[in-house]
């Protein structure tokens, strides 16, 4: 019986994920390669269509946490506007959002784009020591870059 090359792609994601020591892909490739095994491919079609959305709420809801406990108050959030770093840090949150938002559009749009996006944001975390929470972003720049160069034709 042949192996799929889903699974051969899903696999050594997992074993190189495994081996540099990221266990955040080691899960989520896990995660994958069991959703595939037990063939549950509605729940997967539901996943692949959801899941982004669902693990911005997630994120989302951790960043808030702070706020719910304490940990950050109406004065700390002020106080965000009044150093160079607070005032850093909202612009790289205006340019990240923003990019995000055009990346979404460029994945619906663009659907093979994500192989290569998926490509760079591994490299980029096995190699560099990144985290794989960059493919929005990814494909934002990735739509920039485009426009860029659109433009100049």
């Amino acid at each position: 019986m042949m192996m799929d090359s889903g699974y051969i792609v899903l696999l050594v994601i997992f074993i190189s994920s495994l081996v540099g020591h990221n266990l955040t892909v080691v899960y989520a490739a896990g995660i994958v390669i069991v959703l595939k095994l037990l063939g549950v491919t509605e729940f997967m079609h539901i996943f692949a269509v959801h899941g982004l959305k669902w693990g911005i709420i997630l994120m989302t809801a951790a960043l808030l946490m702070p706020i719910a406990t304490g940990d950050i108050t109406f004065k700390t959030i002020m106080d965000s506007f009044k150093t160079p770093l607070g005032l850093a840090a909202i612009a790289a949150g205006i340019f990240t959002a923003a990019t995000a938002g055009y990346g979404g559009g460029l994945l619906h749009g663009s659907p093979e784009v994500v192989a290569a996006i998926v490509i760079g944001t591994m490299l980029g975390v096995f190699f560099l020591h990144g985290l794989a929470v960059g493919p929005l972003i990814a494909a934002g720049l990735t739509y920039f870059i485009m426009q860029f160069f659109t433009i100049g034709n």
